[in-house]
C-alpha cells in the first residue's frame, strides 16, 4: 500500500527551542533520527530520503513553524533543499503565525507560491484563536486556491502554549463559513477533545483528522464511543516525526487495528493523497 507521511517535522537544529529537542529525544528514543542529521545540526537530504525508502514512507509532507515561544522557528526556506533533492516523496506545509506575520494571508500566499500544498495554522503555540477574524483572509485564500487548511487541535507540552486554543470547536464556525475548504485537525482533537473532533469529522465531508503523534494502538481507546471503521474513513496518517518511535513501527501498528484492507489503503496514504496530492 502507498504511504504517506502528512505530518513531519524536519528542521535545522540550531534553530529549535531545548524543549524541541528534548521532546525529539523522549518521544523518539526508539528511531534513528539522528542520523538524518549532519554534524552541523542540518538535515542532510540524502540522509532523509534514505531513511524514509527504508521505512516504507512514498509521500512526506514537512512542516514549517513560526512558534517562538514554544517550539522555535522552523523557517519554510529551510525545507527548500530537501523539496528540491526528491520533490516527488517531499511535500512542502506553509506555517503562519499572526504574531510573527504582520499580514499572514500575504505570508501564506508566499508560501504556497514556494509550492506548499498546504497551509498550517497552530493557535496553541501561537496564542491566537483560529477563529479570529483577521486570520479569514486566510481562509479566503485557500478558498480561491483549493488549497487544504490544517489546524492543530488539541494540547501541547511545550512551554508557553496555550492548551485551550487547541479546542476543535472553535473551528466550528469557519468550517461553516467555508463549506469549499478541506479542513484537517491535526492530532484529532488530541487530549480532551478527541469525541469533539470525530463528531466534527464525521458531521462534515470536508474535515479530517490527522494522527500525527497518536500511538496506533491506543486508537481504539481514544475513539472508543465511535464505531472505529466508520471514523477511520476520515483519518490521515502522520507520525509527527521524530517525535516516534519509527515510521514504519506505526504504520504496523495501525494495520493491526484491523481495519478493512480498503479503509487501512486511505488511512495509510489514499486520503492523504486526495487532500493533498489532488489524486
Amino acid at each position: 500500500m502507498m504511504v504517506v507521511d502528512a505530518h513531519m517535522h524536519v528542521p535545522r537544529l540550531g534553530t529549535v527551542a531545548l524543549a524541541w529537542m528534548q521532546w525529539a529525544v523522549d518521544f523518539g528514543q526508539d528511531s534513528p533520527w539522528r542520523d538524518v542529521f549532519g554534524p552541523d545540526g542540518d538535515p542532510v537530504p540524502a540522509r532523509l530520503d534514505a531513511l524514509l525508502e527504508t521505512e516504507g514512507v512514498d509521500v512526506a509532507l514537512l512542516f514549517a513553524e513560526y512558534s517562538p515561544q514554544a517550539t522555535g522557528i522552523q523557517p519554510v526556506e529551510d525545507l527548500l533543499p530537501l523539496i528540491a533533492y526528491n520533490p516527488r516523496r517531499f511535500r512542502l506545509v506553509a506555517n503562519v503565525n499572526p504574531a510573527v506575520h504582520a499580514q499572514p494571508a500575504a505570508e501564506a500566499a508566499r508560501q504556497l507560491d514556494l509550492g506548499a500544498v498546504a497551509v498550517k495554522l497552530h493557535p496553541v503555540h501561537g496564542a491566537f484563536r483560529p477563529d479570529a477574524e483577521d486570520l479569514y483572509p486566510i481562509y479566503e485564500l485557500c478558498a480561491e486556491r483549493g488549497v487544504p487548511v490544517i489546524v492543530h487541535t488539541g494540547g501541547s507540552i511545550f512551554p508557553g502554549s496555550q492548551p485551550e486554543a487547541g479546542d476543535p470547536r472553535l473551528m466550528i464556525q469557519v468550517i461553516a463559513d467555508f463549506p469549499g475548504v478541506t479542513f484537517v485537525l491535526a492530532h484529532g482533537g488530541r487530549g480532551e477533545w478527541y469525541a469533539d473532533a470525530a463528531r466534527m469529522a464525521l458531521a462534515c465531508d470536508n474535515v479530517w483528522l490527522d494522527l500525527a503523534g497518536l500511538p496506533p494502538k491506543r486508537l481504539p481507546d481514544y475513539y472508543g464511543a465511535f464505531d472505529l471503521t466508520e471514523l477511520a474513513r476520515k483519518w490521515i496518517f502522520g507520525t509527527d516525526w521524530p517525535g516516534v518511535p519509527g515510521l514504519a513501527r506505526n504504520v504496523r501498528a495501525v494495520a493491526a487495528l484491523g481495519l478493512p484492507e480498503d479503509v487501512l489503503a486511505d488511512v495509510l496514504g489514499g486520503n492523504a493523497a486526495r487532500v493533498y496530492l489532488r489524486a
